[in-house]
């Protein structure tokens, strides 16, 4: 049976009891000596105790606090995902011919800051798109096509005003939730020399990657396929998938052809009309919209939406007394086949 570990009040009129047991001419009240010396006794007991509970967390991997849980995985040879930069490329115009030097600094309204990692020189058209990477590590440097920028100081005949075309595969640092389940996986599933969940270990190693999925043969024998996905469900940049296959070249069977690649989005649009009680459209566009978002990030590449499944999801939510689905008006099927690495995502949702 568990112990139940004592806290203070009871360890300290444990101790006045058994003075009291021992002499019992003792006076115990609250203002006595005895009391005094039990009251502090019971204190420093409780810490021990405390501590005593503390050091069992960090005994085993999946109570342990991130110090301890960094030491086990190092154990076991995994390391702590860095946060990663957001790359990708960053459209500029001026006068054709007109220079963009390498380490050219665009920042969005936010303030944050991309820098140019070659450099270029503005076409006949009066545009060129270069790559380009945030200043700083994490999931802000992301950012949709489009996004106005405005460089801190222009070169000579080019324009002050600039776009993101593309800035995906910014990553925060590994959160211990993620790195016990690398690390639970590494214990139940040893190295087996390739078999395909020593795949998906060697793609969650890359910094940014944070889904894989594993398809041996898809395209015939001796064949692997690695599909990634970066953070927050989004397709893969180009760099995210070199260097994923890079890690997984170093490390695979020297017979494998493996390919690592991103999966094709599907959008699945959710549109349906409430009746509501008790609570208002935005409310309820809200939660439903959280709720389609769980859904769709659980699906994998291949899966079947389930249109039944969202109507329920939709009815579960407070407030809402009836409704029509009208989109999807069937399940969704994607596939996984020689040609085919599709997943299904959450498209727009509209709610009246």
């Amino acid at each position: 049976m568990p112990f139940t570990t004592p806290d203070y009040a009871v360890v300290r009129d444990a101790i006045l009891r058994d003075i009291a047991n021992l002499r019992p001419e003792a006076y115990i009240g609250a203002d006595s000596d005895y009391a005094v010396r039990a009251a502090a006794v019971g204190a420093a007991i409780e810490g021990l105790y405390q501590h005593q509970q503390w050091l069992a967390r960090q005994i085993l991997p999946d109570t342990a606090e991130a110090e301890y849980l960094d030491r086990w995985s190092s154990i076991f040879g995994l390391t702590r995902r860095p946060a990663s930069v957001a790359s990708g490329t960053i459209t500029f115009s001026g006068t054709s011919g007109a220079a963009v030097p390498i380490g050219t600094e665009a920042r969005t309204l936010a303030g944050v800051a991309y820098l140019t990692t070659v450099a270029g020189t503005i076409g006949g058209g009066g545009t060129v798109s270069l790559a380009a990477a945030a200043s700083v590590a994490g999931t802000g440097g992301n950012a949709a096509a489009t996004t106005p920028l405005t460089l801190s100081s222009a070169p000579p005949a080019v324009s002050s005003a600039a776009t993101i075309g593309t800035m995906t595969g910014g990553a925060e640092i590994e959160t211990d939730a993620s790195l016990l389940d690398r690390l639970l996986d590494r214990i139940q599933l040893p190295p087996q020399g390739g078999a395909a969940h020593d795949y998906i270990a060697w793609a969650l190693e890359v910094a940014g990657v944070a889904t894989a999925y594993c398809y041996p043969l898809r395209r015939g024998v001796g064949t692997v396929d690695v599909v990634i996905l970066a953070a927050g469900g989004n397709v893969p940049s180009g760099g995210l998938i070199s260097s994923t296959q890079a890690n997984i070249d170093a490390k695979r069977p020297v017979t494998a052809d493996c390919l690592v690649s991103g999966p094709t989005l599907v959008p699945v649009a959710v549109t349906a009309s409430l009746t509501l009680s008790g609570t208002t459209l935005v409310t309820a566009t809200a939660t439903i919209t959280s709720l389609l978002a769980a859904y769709f990030g659980a699906l994998k590449p291949g899966g079947t939406v389930i249109a039944t499944r969202i109507g329920a999801l939709i009815a579960e939510v407070p407030g809402v007394v009836d409704y029509v689905l009208t989109a999807p008006s069937g399940n969704v099927t994607t596939l996984v086949d020689s040609t085919h690495i599709e997943l299904a995502t959450l498209g727009t949702v509209t709610l009246t």
